[in-house]
């Protein structure tokens, strides 16, 4: 069941917080690179720009390890889990 939430806080570039959850969302199906290696701010910086302040509907798919959903997240009918797929694939394809 889909559920609209208001993002307050961006964590890094594939996980986020609401004004709802006590957990943090984490992105289905894309992993960001992680915090302190290579493309880890410009993915942070790029999903902040993106989903921060905004209403998202989320979609809860599964939980991890770390009790998050991980979900598929969209900003109106437009995914945010396949805009950032997308980011990455340009930033690698741009670097070739």
């Amino acid at each position: 069941m889909s559920r609209k939430e208001k993002v307050t806080r961006v964590i890094d570039g594939d996980t986020f917080i609401t004004a709802s959850r006590k957990n943090p969302v984490r992105l289905a199906g894309y992993d960001a690179p992680e915090k302190g290696t290579k493309g880890a701010s410009k993915a942070t910086n790029k999903l902040n720009s993106v989903i921060k302040g905004q209403e998202v509907t989320i979609d809860t798919k599964a939980r991890d390890c770390y009790g998050r959903s991980v979900a598929n997240v969209k900003i109106g009918r437009e995914s945010v889990n396949k805009m950032m797929k997308d980011f990455v694939s340009k930033k690698s394809a741009a670097k070739k």
